[in-house]
């Protein structure tokens, strides 16, 4: 049994398919505000103090389009 007609075309189609993968961590702070936390943290995960890895995955999702 061989595809036909659109049924080939729809098998031939070509696709560019986007994989982003979803790393998180919670990080304790102390701060005077919720802006100040924020930024303490993003400067210290500027500077490397926050390396996330394969333990802080939580999940995937596949995104494809035609090209």
């Amino acid at each position: 049994y061989g595809l036909v007609g659109s049924e080939m075309c729809i098998r031939d189609r070509k696709y560019r398919v986007t994989i982003t993968e979803t790393l998180k961590r919670t990080v304790d702070v102390t701060a005077e505000s919720k802006e100040a936390a924020e930024q303490i943290v993003g400067d210290e995960w500027y500077s490397g103090k926050h390396i996330l890895t394969a333990d802080d995955f939580i999940g995937v999702e596949f995104e494809a389009n035609t090209i």
